[in-house]
């Protein structure tokens, strides 16, 4: 079932506004939580560290960009191409780490990615020229491309169904907690014998931890038994060399998949650019900020990226479940009108308290959004290259943004502030007026977009019969009004009725991915 283009456009504004379920009761996460068995947990977390260290390590060039700037004699803004070569290479590791993962596992992956971050890590802390500073965050971008499409879905795919929207809302503020963690660490280290080097040394030791930690633990469920269907379906088709071979099946996937998928590709391309774009156009020069323009000593400092970022940790908890109930699309929407309202209080203010009181909800506005976005690229994704769509999809959202932080530096040069000093610019300005643009940018892709909400995400889901992706559509019709009734009012049955087609004469078998209880029927 399909529809046309213009049936299309004309459920955007009808489909943004239906919510998906009149309960509250999926905003308690308690039961979600319950859900999970200690299995689920472990790779959870698993996910979630990595996750929390890749933005660690990232976030220790934009914390120390000044000393940096100090050290190598450069400018900041020679200091923020760093940040950008990051950004930019982080495509590169998408793919090479996204084919590893949906090749070979999910855990060759995590792993090759935590052992390049110690390396570079350490690496950068003997940099002694501008070149080599460029050549290691370059590389350590490539590595931390590969790791968050490993890291998610490490998290993420093997949840339960009711569990994941607020653990997807927990998952991507981990970006935060890391920036968090380099702040603090930096105030620890910044008056240090080797200041800003020690930071660096230090940030190897807990990607060398996960390193330990992942090894001891199997691959992910699903993608065994993804590969062990996707060979006995080969097997059957009398394909032997494509089934013994990883490398046949991924690359026959990929380019079917393209031919079916490219254009949600592209839309997820530029949802991820305007999504990424929020989160470094409102972040990266923000310690700036408070250093420069406000004048808040180092102290001051740390206190307010500390509350702002657990304004951003809020967000995302909070949102990921209110999304249950909303919908992705429109809990998206949500967070963008908010991040609007609050720009001029955020960037316009002079006062600590002000900055910190308005920073905390800007930022609980923006990661709220991203809060919800790894369930709803995951279930955008295709599952045999779920990896690679999604990692790919977001690192090309990256790459575009990539220059973020070097446009606003030197947009900021065009509006300086010389009675607060010879080199102080107006950076609140440039920051409120480049995030206007990007959260109207957001809205209209938001709008415009598709959603699978609750999609079934087991392995051989999209070979199942009875399911039914409808192209174009946010709706996967349930024909059972019993069922929905009974949905309603018992929350330890809830699964979505907006995905699946059903067949009414056909009892449903127990699967945990699913909710189902066994044996119910649909009648």
């Amino acid at each position: 079932m399909t529809q046309s283009i213009g049936q299309y456009v004309r459920s955007r504004i009808p489909t943004l506004f239906k919510l998906q379920s009149k309960s509250l009761k999926p905003l308690n996460p308690i039961p979600a939580f319950r859900a999970m068995s200690r299995s689920d947990w472990n790779f959870f977390m698993m996910g979630y560290m990595a996750w929390t260290v890749d933005a660690f390590d990232f976030f220790c060039t934009s914390v120390t960009a000044t000393a940096v700037a100090k050290t190598l004699n450069r400018s900041v803004t020679d200091i923020t191409w760093g940040i950008t070569l990051v950004l930019m290479f982080r495509s590169l590791g998408a793919v090479i780490f996204g084919f590893i993962s949906d090749t070979y596992g999910r855990k060759p992956a995590y792993l090759i990615c935590c052992f390049l971050f110690c390396v570079f890590e350490i690496g950068t802390g003997f940099i002694q020229t501008y070149a080599q500073f460029l050549v290691l965050r370059g590389l350590f971008g490539m590595s931390m491309g590969g790791m968050y499409a490993a890291a998610a879905a490490t998290s993420l795919e093997n949840a339960p169904v009711q569990s994941r929207s607020v653990l997807s809302g927990i998952f991507l503020p981990g970006y935060n907690l890391g920036y968090i963690f380099a702040i603090i660490f930096f105030r620890a280290f910044e008056f240090t014998t080797h200041g800003w080097r020690a930071l660096f040394w230090f940030s190897a030791a807990p990607p060398a931890m996960l390193f330990v930690w992942r090894l001891f633990f199997p691959e992910s469920p699903f993608f065994i038994e993804h590969r062990r269907l996707e060979k006995e379906k080969l097997l059957n088709q009398g394909d032997s060399a494509k089934a013994n071979s990883p490398v046949k099946q991924f690359f026959g996937n990929l380019k079917n998949g393209v031919k079916k998928h490219w254009l949600l590709f592209v839309y997820l391309i530029f949802l991820m650019s305007g999504m990424n774009f929020s989160s470094h156009g409102s972040q990266d020069l923000f310690p700036t900020m408070l250093q420069k323009q406000i004048k808040l000593n180092p102290d001051q400092r740390t206190v307010t990226m500390v509350v702002v970022n657990l304004g951003a940790m809020c967000g995302g908890l909070i949102m990921g479940q209110v999304s249950e109930i909303t919908g992705r699309r429109l809990a998206l929407v949500i967070c963008c009108v908010i991040g609007s309202v609050l720009i001029y209080p955020t960037f316009f203010s002079d006062s600590q308290a002000q900055i910190m009181g308005a920073g905390f909800f800007m930022q609980a506005a923006v990661m709220g959004a991203w809060g919800i976005l790894p369930i709803h690229l995951i279930e955008l994704s295709p599952p045999e290259f779920r990896s690679l769509f999604s990692g790919l999809a977001y690192q090309l959202g990256n790459l575009v943004s990539s220059a973020s932080s070097t446009i606003e530096a030197d947009a900021t040069e065009q509006f300086p502030l010389p009675e607060k000093g010879p080199d102080v610019h107006d950076y609140g300005k440039v920051m409120a007026l480049f995030m206007t643009g990007v959260f109207i940018f957001l809205l209209i892709c938001v709008i415009v977009g598709p959603e699978y909400f609750h999609r079934d995400l087991s392995a051989g889901a999209e070979n199942d019969k009875d399911v039914v992706i409808i192209e174009g559509n946010d709706e996967l019709k349930n024909q059972s009004d019993t069922f929905n009734n009974e949905q309603e009012s018992n929350s330890d049955q809830y699964v979505s009725s907006e995905f699946l087609e059903i067949d009414q004469d056909k009892p449903i078998t127990h699967h945990r991915e699913h909710g189902y209880k066994k044996d119910d029927n649909i009648v």
